[in-house]
């Protein structure tokens, strides 16, 4: 039997931004492909690119309980949205993903609040 160190509950909003991210990672892979397959940018920048993007939404994804995890998730939110600059559709769908990103944070956040004051009215 392991008595390792048991884990806190997750909150809502770290549950709603590692699903929105997995969700991006997708989404950023299709995005890198067809912004090389367009010819948009020369492969190494569109992959290369991509691949940091990658990197970036993984970790802030693994890390999604932490302020760390979530400023990250920002600055994904950010660049998703920067990439108006580089392929409107892709910007577009950015602009999709931070809406969900910014929606997921408040109502998590108000999610989060509620339960805490109904464990600090119920003392559990």
């Amino acid at each position: 039997m392991s008595t390792g160190r048991t884990r806190r509950p997750r909150s809502v909003t770290a549950s709603l931004a590692s699903i929105v991210l997995a969700t991006e990672l997708l989404v950023v892979v299709l995005a890198a492909l067809a912004v090389f397959g367009l010819k948009v940018l020369p492969a190494p920048l569109a992959l290369g690119g991509g691949g940091v993007l990658l990197l970036v939404i993984a970790v802030a994804a693994a890390t999604a309980r932490s302020p760390i995890g979530l400023a990250l998730g920002w600055l994904v939110q950010v660049a998703l949205v920067a990439a108006f600059a580089v392929q409107v559709a892709v910007g577009v769908v950015g602009v999709v993903f931070a809406a969900l990103w910014v929606y997921c944070m408040i109502v998590g956040g108000r999610i989060d609040r509620r339960a805490a004051q109904s464990i600090e009215r119920t003392g559990a």
